[in-house]
């Protein structure tokens, strides 16, 4: 199949810039695979379309503020921290990169500071920062991550306190991700209290959301298109709920494509099952890909051409899905990671 086909018109009003006032009051489409049909709803709808004996899968990974700015001659660098190599150095991106070359000092702020030791392609670079506790830095001066379609300037420091919150599920655990599961950020503790009460078991992955997740494709066909690796974490106590459920035919229930991307990942057939483990995948989920463990989703809605929105073709097929995001412009749906939410059945 060839990427194009997974693009779509979005007028960019509908771009969600800040979140609601109230996480769970977004609007949910329901769409149900075996009828073809699309449905409209709200997110405080969701336990009723769950039963007793469901496994709900969260992932429990924790967005760090990796977004800050620091100062080379003078002006202002944009940088993303992507991944910490090793104590005080990280990958990261900046931009504009022509500014920051191998051997250079960059400041981001009183006695926290960071040298060029690497440069590579795409406004990649490696930072030895001069204070090995980085994160505990990034906590007082970084910003959260959000992604470049929610604009946002360094001096417009009113909504960071916002962000910080509200681009974080409640239940984050684990700390390690450079972007939201955002389907995750439209639960509140009232929701999940209902889930339980009715009887569907709760369980946490985790997968530490990193640039895999944003690669943009840029070949032709989706066959030619390949995943950078995530780390994701599956512990036992969730490879059984999930295993159990699969012999007793009861749903599992993927929170994001994050998790499915986790659960099929950790699959095996010869082992009987969902793996405890702490791994690597570079898995690429597109239409043709046989789903082993999830059987239903909540997602939110995806950029065009992503791998993402090829993931959720794959799950619900592509003709139906792209039906669902016309009718979602048609009801002026808020896009993306503060927009709404689907459910896919």
């Amino acid at each position: 199949m060839r990427v194009s086909d997974f693009n779509y018109d979005l007028p960019p009003e509908l771009i969600a810039q800040k979140p609601l006032a109230e996480r769970d009051s977004s609007r949910m489409m329901v769409v149900t695979r075996n009828e073809g049909k699309i449905f409209h709803a709200r997110f405080k709808d969701f336990p009723d379309h769950l039963q007793k004996g469901d496994v709900l899968v969260l992932n429990n990974t924790k967005v760090i503020p990796a977004k800050v700015w620091g100062k080379k001659d003078g002006k202002d660098v944009e940088f993303l921290l992507i991944k910490e190599k090793e104590k005080g150095v990280w990958d990261v991106l900046c931009r504009p990169a022509k500014r920051v070359k191998t051997g250079e000092r960059i400041e981001f702020g009183p006695g926290f500071r960071a040298e060029v030791i690497d440069a590579g392609d795409d406004g990649r670079r490696t930072l030895k920062f001069s204070a090995p506790d980085v994160l505990g830095h990034l906590k007082k001066i970084g910003f959260a991550p959000l992604p470049p379609y929610i604009k946002r300037k360094k001096e417009n420091g009113a909504l960071r306190p916002q962000d910080l919150e509200r681009y974080q599920t409640i239940f984050a655990e684990k700390e390690g991700a450079i972007a939201a599961p955002t389907a995750g950020l439209h639960f509140t503790p009232k929701v999940l209290k209902d889930i339980r009460q009715k009887g569907v078991l709760v369980t946490d992955v985790t997968l530490d959301v990193g640039l895999a997740t944003f690669q943009p494709m840029r070949v032709e066909r989706l066959e030619e298109h390949k995943m950078l690796e995530e780390t994701y974490t599956v512990p036992e106590t969730a490879a059984s709920k999930i295993n159990q459920a699969k012999k007793e035919i009861r749903p599992v229930v993927a929170v994001g494509t994050t998790v499915v991307r986790t659960l099929e990942s950790a699959y095996s057939s010869d082992k009987g099952g969902i793996q405890p483990s702490r791994r690597s995948t570079s898995l690429f989920i597109y239409p043709g890909y046989e789903f082993k463990v999830v059987d239903k989703l909540l997602t939110n809605f995806h950029l065009p051409k992503s791998t993402l929105l090829v993931l959720v073709a794959a799950f619900a097929g592509r003709d139906l899905i792209m039906e669902a995001y016309r009718e979602a412009v048609r009801e002026k749906y808020r896009f993306f990671s503060y927009g709404d939410c689907m459910l896919i059945l």
